[in-house]
């Protein structure tokens, strides 16, 4: 609802691009708190709801009390079996079930009117937590301790996919002050092949040089083309010489969703070095006082600035060695409009094939259908005597 509601959208969701799209696709949800996804895996259906839920208000709880009182419904009229589903994100409820519960500010009557709300909606659901209770998730700005804000509900009948759900506080990122939380299900789920490609900026040109002078010398060069056939032989020749060259010479990469131009090896180390003492900082986070914790936030205010220059810097020197066609590319970053590069779905699309209606939902039948209406050979028609003819 980014292009349509005025109000900010606080839940994101990013899938993987090894993911193939036709294992998963969005399914609409009236909320800018709310993004849902339907992953088909071997285990059958998943349904993924990114949850926020305003700290003010049970809105949020509520409309997902009418989606999934509506989904039953649904699958009951249909005689389809019940999918998996997850509800996780932020639900801004605090409970001595999940938080500690010595910490009794938090347990106000007003918090546990509004937290007893998530439970029915939980149990209405047929849900169970499996973020392990006592975990804390979010640390907070002000007084510097941890509590729980964060949960993970999964359906009672699909406990057997969980294999782990923990905190990873090795990878809090910069700016948060919620721990990402790992969630690992055996549930199988087609993926794209990746094809690793010639990456000509890491060629050593010495040797590449060295191997090409070796099989160009094994080509008889010495004869003189007289007819089309010895043409045609040479220039096989002489292109299996390249390729083989390049086989052997060329480094191979794959191009991967965290791959970024202007990575350096710099800020993989400082990175690294962050997490490190992010994770030591987790570790005594008992001890308020203790130096660790002013030095994981130097680190990551030294990772978030180093950052920021790096991409500013590449930036720039891109713009000042830019020529064509890379001028060109420029022009097209610039001035392209605004989206959130989200990857778009052909929709179910309807055929017909000898006058039989068929639907094609899969990315091969979709590409299928559309290669055979857009190139079919069909028999030209003869003009008709009033149309103009060209020469």
């Amino acid at each position: 609802m980014h292009a349509t509601s005025l109000s900010k959208i606080r839940a994101l969701t990013l899938i993987s691009l090894t993911l193939s799209m036709d294992s998963w696709e969005q399914i609409k949800f009236p909320s800018e708190d709310i993004t849902a996804i339907q992953i088909k895996g071997n285990r059958g259906k998943l349904l993924i709801y990114n949850i926020y839920n305003d700290g003010k208000s049970n809105k949020t709880i509520r409309s997902l009390i009418t989606r999934h009182r509506n989904t039953v419904s649904m699958l009951e009229n249909s005689g389809t079996s019940k999918p998996h589903i997850i509800w996780l994100g932020d639900f801004n409820r605090h409970h001595p079930y999940w938080d500690d519960p010595n910490d009794e500010r938090l347990f106000t009557n007003e918090a546990i009117e509004d937290t007893e709300i998530l439970i029915e909606a939980v149990a209405d659901a047929s849900l169970e937590l499996v973020l392990l209770s006592g975990t804390p998730t979010h640390i907070h700005n002000v007084t510097k301790k941890w509590m729980r804000l964060d949960q993970v509900f999964l359906s009672d009948h699909s406990l057997d996919l969980l294999i782990a759900c923990d905190t990873n506080p090795d990878y809090r990122g910069i700016k948060t002050d919620h721990l990402p939380i790992l969630t690992k299900l055996s549930l199988s789920v087609s993926k794209t092949k990746t094809i690793p490609f010639c990456n000509f900026q890491e060629v050593e040109w010495d040797k590449f040089k060295e191997s090409l002078g070796k099989h160009m010398r094994n080509l008889d060069s010495s004869a003189h083309i007289l007819n089309q056939q010895q043409l045609d032989r040479h220039c096989k020749e002489l292109t299996l010489a390249i390729q083989h060259t390049i086989t052997n010479t060329v480094p191979k990469a794959e191009i991967c969703n965290k791959l970024k131009r202007w990575w350096t090896k710099e800020l993989s180390q400082m990175c690294k070095h962050a997490n490190k003492l992010g994770r030591t900082s987790y570790n005594l986070k008992a001890d308020t006082t203790h130096a660790i914790h002013s030095e994981h936030k130097k680190a990551v205010k030294l990772y978030e600035r180093t950052l920021a220059t790096t991409k500013k810097q590449h930036w720039h020197d891109w713009l000042e060695r830019a020529d064509d066609p890379d001028i060109w590319t420029v022009h097209r970053l610039i001035s392209a409009p605004n989206t959130d590069r989200g990857k778009s779905h052909i929709p179910a699309l309807k055929y017909k094939t000898r006058d039989e209606d068929r639907i094609a939902l899969s990315n091969e039948e979709k590409s299928t259908a559309l290669a055979k209406n857009f190139f079919s050979e069909k028999p030209m028609q003869e003009p008709r005597q009033d149309e103009f003819k060209y020469p």
